[in-house]
């Protein structure tokens, strides 16, 4: 997560939605006052206890709120970037199996067992999308604008000019190695990633084919 009180904005990191890549354009546009928390390739905390503790940057806005005040949550931009459940689920599995070629060998084996056999419920990848964006009610969307990795630059460039920040070209950082998504489903695979993740499909628009 970001907070700049610079240019008045929150991006929440959602993981396996290309963060790595804004947080590395973001951080050019970053002052001394402004406040990053991360864990990977660069090691940065919140200046709250509380939040620091918690050694990942995945944080959920309605933790940083309280931090902020309500005026100052309220009037700051906040925004995410989000990406069709099917192809982030192939994503993480992927990558928990990084350094190695398990994945690209097992793939739908790999995947019954995160589904079906021992799911990593507490691993914050594994979570769905929506856990970091909604309200403490569980539904209501504290974003104010959702970008969407499967228009990655588009996004970003309206997100800078709502900001009011310089766009530029994003890089590709910490990518994973698999094919189109599509190809490692079975039906049954189809139908948990749904019961899994049903509200992020429901809350950003998505279906197996894409955005709806």
């Amino acid at each position: 997560m970001i907070v700049s009180n610079r240019h008045r904005f929150i991006f929440a990191a959602v993981p396996k939605t290309g963060t790595h890549a804004v947080r590395q354009a973001l951080r050019e546009h970053m002052a001394e006052d402004d406040a990053e928390q991360v864990g990977l390739f660069v090691n940065r905390r919140f200046p709250w206890a509380d939040l620091a503790a918690i050694q990942h940057g995945h944080l959920a806005l309605r933790q940083v709120r309280p931090h902020l005040g309500t005026e100052a949550f309220t009037g700051y931009l906040k925004f995410a970037f989000v990406r069709n459940p099917f192809d982030r689920f192939v994503s993480y599995c992927a990558f928990m199996l990084r350094g190695g070629d398990l994945f690209q060998q097992r793939p739908r084996e790999i995947m019954h067992h995160m589904l079906f056999v021992d799911p990593p419920e507490g691993h914050v990848l594994f979570q769905p999308q929506s856990a970091q964006l909604v309200d403490d009610d569980g539904t209501t969307l504290l974003t104010d604008m959702v970008g969407r990795v499967e228009h990655m630059q588009a996004s970003y460039d309206a997100i800078c000019a709502r900001i009011g920040i310089p766009t530029r070209a994003l890089d590709r950082v910490n990518g994973t190695r698999h094919d189109d998504y599509r190809r490692y489903y079975t039906p049954a695979l189809i139908d948990a990633v749904a019961a899994r993740y049903a509200q992020d499909l429901d809350l950003f628009g998505y279906s197996f084919d894409g955005v709806r």
